[in-house]
């Protein structure tokens, strides 16, 4: 944008070309609130990138158990190794100091490094993860058996095998000032 404008009428017809006071601070106001924008605008990417990594990092950690239980077999996760959580429930458990089952959360840490902007720095979230377990009852199948030891003599014996559980893992952190979750689930055969 040109600007001009005749120094004195009575000399000659000299110009004077450049921007006034008004134009420089209405350019400088804009740019300011440009400036605002883009930066909130990499503040919530920043945000989102987190949010994302923490989720990323849950997801982790819910599929590392269900792929360790899944390693230690279901025999071990029978219902005596249980203890309930509520109607029809169970969750894994630990013993209490005074020798009771209670039940197991289990805690871990992810730290990443990183650059979400301007700044380096490191980003420590911990998870804490509950498992939930189906009953036993869920994925057993019965059969039932005649045999005679005697041929005056007949039995009925019934086989009853699990082959199946269904593990359910929340795991909940904390991102700013609310406290996200996701729940997982798999079977292990």
């Amino acid at each position: 944008m040109k600007v001009c404008g005749k120094l004195n009428r009575s000399q000659k017809s000299h110009s004077k070309c450049g921007f006034g006071i008004v134009e420089v601070l209405i350019a400088a106001a804009v740019l300011g609130f440009l400036y605002m924008a883009i930066l909130n605008l990499q503040s919530g990417n920043r945000d989102a990138l987190l949010r994302i990594r923490g989720r990323d990092g849950a997801t982790e950690v819910a599929q590392n158990l269900i792929d360790s239980l899944g390693a230690l077999g279901i025999a071990r996760l029978t219902d005596e190794n249980l203890v309930s959580c509520g109607t029809g429930c169970l969750t894994l458990a630990k013993i209490g100091e005074d020798g009771t089952k209670i039940p197991d959360t289990i805690v871990v840490s992810r730290k990443w490094e990183g650059q979400p902007g301007i700044v380096p720095n490191t980003m420590t979230v911990e998870y804490k993860a509950v498992v939930t377990v189906s009953p036993n009852g869920n994925y057993l199948s019965s059969n039932a058996t005649q045999y005679s030891a005697n041929a005056s003599e007949t039995s009925e014996q019934t086989i009853s095998h699990v082959y199946a559980k269904r593990l359910d893992v929340k795991v909940n952190w904390r991102f700013k000032q609310s406290t996200q979750s996701i729940t997982v689930s798999g079977v292990i055969r």
